[in-house]
C-alpha cells in the first residue's frame, strides 16, 4: 500500500509474503505444511518436543500467529476459531465488576456478547461516541479496563482517532482494544498509534476468500500475553490447521487485494455520492466525510467498505435483492462483492438498543471485480428499487 519501510527495511507487501514463513527444512516446501494432527509423540514421559496436545499448539497455527503479530507490529499473536472466539477469550481476562467503554456503533455480535452473555456474568459496559473525547473521559471509571473501538466502524464507517482515544484512556488507567477487521494492518496499525490490543475477524479481509472462519488477538502487553496463553489452552477456542493454512495463504496477498478493494470502493462511493437516488453515502475517502482528515492521517487507504441510505427500508431491501454481481449475504472482505441490509441482518441483535442502525442503511463489501461492472450493477439495482 505504499507504506514506508519499518526497522528491518521491509515494506508491507514484502512482509505479508514472508511473515511467519520459512522454507520447510526437510523438503524445502515454500508453503507452511498443514500439520493435521491432534497430538504429538513425546521423547519420554512428560517430555514433549514442543506441545503435548494440539489444543495447546500446532505448527501451522503458530505460523499464522507469528505472521499476524508481525504485520500488526505486536510481540505476540493468538489465533482463534472465530472473531467472536477471539473477543470472548480476550474478555475472559477481565473479572466480574470490571467495566468497558464501547464505541456506540460497534458490531452487533460484540454488543450481543457483552449485553447478553458477559453482563449477566458481571461485566458492565457503557456505549459512547468515541469521536467526542469529553464524552469518553466522562464515561471512564476506576473499574474501566478496556476502551473498545472499531475504526472504520461497522456499519456506519465512522472514524475514531486512535491516538487521541489512547491518550484519554491511558490517562484514566484503561487499555485500548481496536478491532482492525475493516482496515487490516495493510491500511492501519493501531499498536503504532497507541493501542494495547488488536482483534480481528480473520474470516474477513485477512483470509480474503470467504472460505474460512477465524479470529485473532495480538498484543505486546506481558500480562495479557501470559493470560491469553493460559486461556487459549484452558478455553480451547482455537482454529484447526486447515483454517490456519487458508488464513496464511490469504495474508500473502493482503496488500495487493486491499489496494484493489480501496480503488473499487472509492469509485463506487463517488458514483453513489453523485446519484440523486441515494440519500447519503458513508465512506471515509469522501472529502465531506467528518472523519476524512483523521482517516487520511492514520490510514494508508480508506478501505473497501461503503454504506449508504436510501430513505426507506423497502427501497433498501429492493435494491439488495436486485443486484447480480453484489451477492446478498452477510460477512465481508472476500474477493467477491457482497451486499446486505444491516438492520435485519448482521446488526439484528442491536435492534431496540442505543446501537440500533437505520433500517434504510445498505452496506457494501466491495470486491476486486472491475469497478465499471460493479457500478453498472448498482445502477440497475437503483432503478429497480424505485
Amino acid at each position: 500500500m505504499g507504506d514506508a519501510p519499518r526497522d528491518d527495511g521491509l515494506r508491507f507487501d514484502t512482509r505479508a509474503v514472508h511473515a511467519g514463513a520459512e522454507p520447510d527444512p526437510v523438503f524445502g516446501a515454500v508453503n507452511v505444511p498443514i500439520y493435521q494432527t491432534s497430538t504429538y509423540v513425546q521423547d519420554a514421559v512428560g517430555a514433549p518436543k514442543t506441545w503435548d496436545y494440539a489444543r495447546v499448539g500446532n505448527p501451522t497455527r503458530a505460523a499464522l500467529e507469528t505472521a499476524i503479530a508481525e504485520l500488526e507490529g505486536a510481540r505476540r499473536g493468538f489465533a482463534f476459531a472465530s472473531g467472536m472466539a477471539a473477543e470472548t477469550t480476550l474478555l475472559l481476562t477481565l473479572r466480574p465488576g470490571d467495566h468497558l467503554v464501547l464505541g456506540d456503533d460497534i458490531y452487533g455480535g460484540t454488543y450481543r456478547l457483552l449485553a447478553r452473555v458477559l453482563e449477566p456474568w458481571g461485566l458492565t459496559s457503557t456505549a459512547v461516541d468515541l469521536t467526542d473525547l469529553d464524552e469518553l473521559a466522562a464515561a471512564l471509571t476506576d473499574r474501566t479496563r478496556f476502551v473498545w473501538l472499531e475504526t472504520p466502524t461497522n456499519p456506519t464507517l465512522h472514524i475514531v482517532d486512535i491516538e487521541a482515544v489512547a491518550a484519554v484512556a491511558h490517562a484514566g488507567g484503561a487499555r485500548v482494544v481496536v478491532d482492525n477487521t475493516f482496515a487490516t494492518p495493510a491500511l492501519q496499525r493501531p499498536i503504532a498509534l497507541g493501542a494495547d490490543v488488536v482483534v480481528h475477524s480473520v474470516t474477513k479481509y485477512l483470509g480474503g476468500h470467504s472460505d474460512l472462519i477465524g479470529g485473532a488477538v495480538v498484543t505486546s502487553e506481558d500480562d495479557l500475553v501470559e493470560a491469553l496463553g493460559f486461556l487459549t489452552t484452558a478455553v480451547g477456542a482455537v482454529p484447526g490447521p486447515m483454517d490456519s493454512y487458508l488464513a496464511l495463504r490469504g495474508l500473502r496477498t493482503l496488500g495487493v487485494r486491499m489496494t484493489r478493494h480501496c480503488d473499487n470502493a472509492a469509485a463506487i462511493a463517488a458514483f453513489l455520492d453523485g446519484d440523486a437516488r441515494v440519500e447519503h453515502v458513508f465512506y471515509p475517502g469522501l472529502a465531506d466525510h467528518p472523519g476524512n482528515e483523521i482517516a487520511a492521517r492514520q490510514m494508508t487507504g480508506f478501505g473497501g467498505m461503503v454504506s449508504f441510505r436510501l430513505g426507506s427500508a423497502e427501497r433498501a431491501a429492493a435494491l439488495a435483492g436486485a443486484t447480480e454481481l453484489f451477492w446478498l449475504a452477510e460477512s465481508l472482505g472476500g474477493v467477491e462483492s457482497l451486499i446486505e441490509v444491516p438492520g435485519p441482518m448482521t446488526h439484528a441483535s442491536v435492534a431496540g438498543s442505543p446501537l440500533e442502525v437505520p433500517d434504510d442503511l445498505v452496506r457494501l463489501s466491495v470486491g476486486i471485480e472491475d469497478a465499471a461492472d460493479l457500478i453498472a450493477d448498482l445502477d440497475h439495482a437503483l432503478d429497480a428499487a424505485g
